[in-house]
């Protein structure tokens, strides 16, 4: 008798796919639109939901919060969260404010979302130009994205960029460090299984059949391209 798919046993709630309890309980975003505060930097978390380490911070009005630690920033360090153009390291601003080279991270994409892109360990990104309608951002990807002028970003690039450059020397290693993330590790594809295991299984290393799938299939056969429109290289 052939075993589950994977997502059928995520979708059951099994012990090996259950998510650590406190893993994500870190909320690392800009406070809520207000006036030009400065706060200072207390201390640093090692979150287990982030790459990058966080750092404890504490507003004038003694209200606390997190943000992502850039590269040489340290306890006792001021920073400053608004409006006014205050270039210190950690510090956040508009985009419209920021001049062109500087490193930043930890972008929002929308005004007032707190901070969504470039907030992994080591990442930075830079402004290449501006107009009055967008500023232009070269990302980690070397890709170019438009925002708003009013979104809000750091200075600086984030600390903890070395955490990669060591191997894993044992898989079970990456087994907690995926595991403490609720993500499944290790992913073997289906052409590699047995034929009771999955749709595309058996010794012909390829799927043997057409990857598009019914949105009405089976959970058991619900795999591949799902009520896909088109498969294949689109046509210049």
């Amino acid at each position: 008798m052939g075993k589950k798919l994977r997502q059928q046993r995520r979708g059951k709630g099994s012990n090996v796919y259950t998510k650590h309890p406190n893993t994500f309980n870190v909320t690392v975003k800009y406070p809520a639109p207000k006036k030009d505060v400065y706060a200072e930097v207390v201390g640093f978390d090692n979150s287990t939901g982030h790459t990058a380490p966080i750092m404890n911070i504490v507003y004038e009005d003694f209200s606390e919060g997190d943000l992502i630690a850039p590269e040489g920033i340290t306890i006792g360090s001021r920073i400053h969260i608004g409006e006014k153009p205050v270039y210190t390291l950690g510090s956040a601003m508009p985009l419209s404010s920021i001049p062109e080279g500087i490193s930043i991270f930890n972008i929002e994409s929308k005004p007032g979302d707190g901070g969504k892109l470039v907030r992994s360990a080591g990442s930075s990104a830079k402004i290449s130009s501006k107009t009055d309608k967008y500023v232009s951002v070269v990302m980690p990807s070397k890709k170019i994205v438009n925002f708003d002028p009013s979104c809000k970003a750091q200075l600086g690039i984030i600390s903890g960029g070395g955490m990669d450059s060591l191997p894993l020397m044992k898989a079970g290693k990456s087994h907690y460090i995926y595991h403490a993330l609720n993500r499944t590790w290790p992913r073997n594809r289906g052409v590699k299984m047995s034929p009771v295991d999955h749709p595309f299984g058996g010794k012909q290393h390829h799927k043997g059949k057409s990857a598009s799938t019914s949105r009405n299939a089976p959970p058991g056969r619900k795999v591949g391209n799902i009520a896909s429109r088109r498969t294949g290289r689109r046509k210049k």
